[in-house]
């Protein structure tokens, strides 16, 4: 989310805002690897992004949303249309970045926003079975 708000702030690449970036952070290889596929996935499919969001935030006009909630919203979208995490864990973990990072009311604006979003590409019942098959 900090690399996602940093981008938004400086549209710089994607590789070099990481370089600056993890210079001052510290995680596991592991985490890095995540945030960065993260980062690179949702700066290339932003058009998509804002899109999903525009159609979704009711009565808001994308331009009047903080750059922190634009940066929460794109990673949730991101994370939950083309990652494998599921998404209960994708919708907490961004309602409670709205909460610590942003207003009062961003966690349930965030969680609306993602939960139109989840039923809009959620499977439909029984296709997950279909698929299987």
């Amino acid at each position: 989310m900090q690399m996602l708000f940093q981008w938004d702030m400086s549209q710089q690449e994607p590789a070099k805002l990481e370089a600056t970036f993890w210079k001052s952070a510290k995680a596991a290889d592991s985490t890095r690897a995540f945030a960065n596929r993260l980062l690179e996935g949702a700066t290339k499919e932003l058009v998509v992004l804002d899109e999903l969001i525009t159609r979704n935030a009711d009565n808001w006009k994308f331009e009047r949303l903080s750059a922190i909630d634009r940066a929460i919203l794109r990673l949730g979208i991101y994370e939950l249309r083309f990652t494998d995490t599921p998404h209960k864990v994708v919708m907490n973990e961004c309602v409670e970045l709205a909460k610590k990072f942003s207003s009062e009311d961003a966690g349930s604006f965030v969680n609306g926003i993602l939960d139109a979003v989840y039923k809009e590409f959620a499977p439909k019942s029984g296709e997950a079975v279909k698929a299987a098959e």
